[in-house]
C-alpha cells in the first residue's frame, strides 16, 4: 500500500455566470471549502476538468465527489460522470430553492438578500453531505461505494442519468502507459514505482507481478489482462529506474 492522501470529498461547482444561481453555487462551494469543511474537501476546477486535466479527473475517480450546479443543465454533474464517474451526490440550486419555497435569488454578480440566504443554506446542505460521505466506505479501486446500498438517494436533487485546496495539488499522481497498444491512465503509479525503487526492487518479471498486485488495489484491471499489464509495468518500471539512476 502506498502512502496516499486521506479520504476527502471533491467539490465540482458549475462556472456559469449568466444566472444568479450560478453565483450562488460558486459562493456556496467556496464557503464549504474555506469555512465549513476546509480539512475535508478539495475543489475540482471544472474548466481544467473539461480540458483534460488528469489530476482533477483522477481525483474524481479516486474519491467521492459532490457536483453543485446552478440550473437544470447540470454541467458539473454531466462532466463528472462523463470523464470520471457518477458523482456520489448532486445538487441543483434552482431545484433546491423551488422545493423549499425560498425566494428566487437575484443579481448575477451582486446577490440580493435572497441570494445570500440561498448561499448559506446551500453551503450548509453540502457540508452535511460531506459529513455523510466521509462516513461511507468508498472504494478507490472502483470509484464507488463498497456497500451498494450506501449511495445518497436525495430524490429532489437527483441528477439525470447519463484551507480551500485544489485536487491537482492533492498529491494523487497518475501516469499513462501503453497496454496492448492502448493508452491507459493508472492512478498512483508513480508513487508505487518510487516505493518499489526505495525498497530496492529491481525491474524484473517477478517484481512486475508484485507491481500488478499493488496497482490493482487502486485501478480496475480487466479480466484476463494480467499478462499484458505485467509486460507494460515491467517496461515502465525499467524506464523509471533508469531515469532515477544518478548521472555518472
Amino acid at each position: 500500500m502506498v502512502d496516499l492522501p486521506n479520504k476527502k470529498v471533491g467539490i465540482v461547482a458549475c462556472s456559469g455566470e449568466e444566472l444568479p444561481e450560478g453565483t450562488v453555487t460558486r459562493q456556496a462551494a467556496l464557503k464549504v471549502l474555506e469555512q465549513l469543511r476546509p480539512a475535508d474537501t478539495v475543489t475540482i476546477c471544472l474548466p481544467l476538468f473539461l480540458a483534460g486535466g488528469e489530476g482533477d479527473r483522477a481525483f474524481a475517480r479516486f474519491y467521492p465527489t459532490i457536483s453543485m450546479d446552478g440550473c437544470e443543465l447540470r454541467c458539473a454533474a454531466r462532466a463528472t460522470e462523463m470523464y470520471s464517474g457518477k458523482p456520489a451526490a448532486s445538487i441543483v440550486v434552482t431545484e433546491l430553492v423551488d422545493r423549499l419555497g425560498m425566494e428566487k435569488p437575484q443579481g448575477a454578480h451582486h446577490l440580493n438578500k435572497a441570494g445570500i440566504k440561498a448561499v448559506d443554506f446551500t453551503a450548509g446542505y453540502v457540508a452535511d453531505l460531506v459529513d455523510e460521505l466521509l462516513e461511507k466506505k468508498w472504494s478507490r479501486r472502483t470509484g464507488g461505494f463498497i456497500d451498494p446500498g450506501a449511495n445518497l438517494e436525495v430524490a429532489m436533487l437527483q441528477q439525470e442519468p447519463l484551507e480551500a485546496t485544489c485536487s491537482c495539488g492533492s498529491g494523487i499522481a497518475v501516469q499513462s502507459v501503453m497496454v496492448d497498444g492502448q493508452p491507459v491512465t493508472l492512478i498512483a503509479l508513480p508513487l508505487i514505482f518510487e516505493q518499489f525503487r526505495q525498497a530496492g526492487k529491481q525491474p524484473v518479471h517477478e517484481v512486475a507481478r508484485e507491481l500488478l498486485e499493488v496497482v490493482s488495489i487502486y485501478n480496475p484491471i480487466p479480466p484476463g489482462a494480467d499478462d499484458t499489464y505485467v509486460e507494460a509495468l515491467l517496461r515502465e518500471f525499467t524506464v523509471y529506474c533508469a531515469e532515477k539512476e544518478p548521472a555518472r
